[in-house]
């Protein structure tokens, strides 16, 4: 098993190794920053599904809905700047959105998944997600499903959309190009919204669940919406249109150091790119409940969920991803955690990435 963990986190190496070892993973990649020291930087197995790449230390794989913590982050720069209210209405900056009943929803709506518009209410297709000005326009035009602020309801590719439209609309440059050029390039972090074709070779395969189906036992109208307008098979992901494209909640392609390069800007209190106030605006916490989309009790900051009770510290921001990757900002304990598989998880309940975490807070003594 390639990389290396100091000392001090030879457990979460040693579980780890057992999950390479075992049938529930292929390859995967993690990495553990604690006070801007990157303590733990591991990774291993194959990145393909017939076991005839090795995961190498250049290898990167799409993370899903960790992508959304990255264009997060790309919105409290800008907050950060003053380039943008968090608290303003989105029409502010969009003026088309006012359509449909929005003219009150808030940016702090869209990042808190609570804008009511957790899917689009025309169908669609796959190749319409490479259609900015189509998928953000659509969303333009709709009425909330519920109404705004009162619900979290899991935005699972609209996110992306809804939050990049506001940034390409304040600073003129698309998301992915904001987040490029002003946190992964000055970081060195190797993550992309929008990979470029020359990379497609380092890509690890996603390898599908062993069980098909939908995620939903009986699916309500919101879920079925969210999970089904559109459909996307696994193997679209591996395709060039998919990497090339900005999908902003759910294409972002790295691996667990880019992803601990970049939220260890949050844990050490900005890094030379925000403010500590900056930082900390993504604690704060808009909506909490049963999500309408997720059927989970969760706490919705500035583009994270906030905290939990299996987690030592409540200023944790978290948020894991569709194919198993999870990352962690603790806060409190200044502290960064990433993971990003290749074999995606069965169930939504993926513990793989939260048993690495045990094994981190337990090296820590923090439980």
């Amino acid at each position: 098993m390639p990389g290396y963990a100091v000392d001090r986190f030879a457990p979460v190496a040693a579980v780890f190794e057992r999950g390479l070892a075992g049938d529930h993973e292929v390859g995967a990649s993690l990495c553990v920053v604690v006070d801007g020291e990157t303590v733990v930087d591991l990774w291993g197995g194959f990145a393909d599904a017939a076991r005839t790449r090795p995961w190498r230390p250049e290898t990167i794989v799409n993370v899903y809905s960790c992508t959304k913590t990255m264009t997060a982050l790309t919105a409290l720069l800008l907050a950060d700047r003053g380039q943008l209210d968090l608290a303003a209405p989105v029409s502010r900056y969009w003026p088309e959105f006012a359509a449909g009943g929005k003219g009150e929803v808030t940016v702090a709506h869209l990042m808190s998944h609570s804008s009511g518009l957790s899917g689009w209410a025309e169908p669609i297709t796959v190749d319409d997600l490479y259609d900015w000005t189509k998928a953000t326009g659509l969303l333009a035009a709709q009425t909330p499903f519920w109404a705004p602020g009162t619900a979290c309801g899991y935005h699972v590719l609209t996110q992306g959309y809804l939050v990049g439209e506001v940034v390409r609309r304040v600073d003129g440059r698309t998301v992915g190009t904001v987040f490029r050029q002003e946190i992964a390039e000055p970081l060195g972090a190797d993550f992309h919204i929008g990979l470029p074709a020359g990379d497609d070779a380092r890509v690890a395969e996603m390898i599908p669940p062993r069980t098909a189906g939908t995620p939903f036992a009986e699916p309500t109208p919101l879920q079925l919406n969210a999970s089904t307008n559109p459909v996307i098979e696994v193997a679209v992901t591996g395709g060039r249109a998919w990497r090339g494209a900005e999908i902003p909640a759910a294409n972002g392609t790295g691996n667990a150091r880019a992803m601990a390069t970049v939220l260890s800007v949050l844990a050490d209190g900005g890094g030379g790119l925000l403010s500590e106030a900056g930082c900390r605006r993504a604690l704060e916490v808009q909506v909490e409940g049963r999500d309408l989309i997720l059927g989970l009790p969760l706490r919705f900051g500035l583009g994270f969920a906030v905290g939990s009770a299996m987690m030592p510290n409540p200023n944790t921001l978290y948020w894991g991803g569709l194919g198993g990757s999870l990352v962690l900002v603790d806060l409190d304990a200044r502290t960064t955690f990433a993971y990003a598989p290749n074999r995606m998880a069965d169930t939504l309940t993926d513990v793989r990435g939260l048993e690495l975490a045990m094994a981190m807070w337990e090296a820590m003594a923090l439980i």
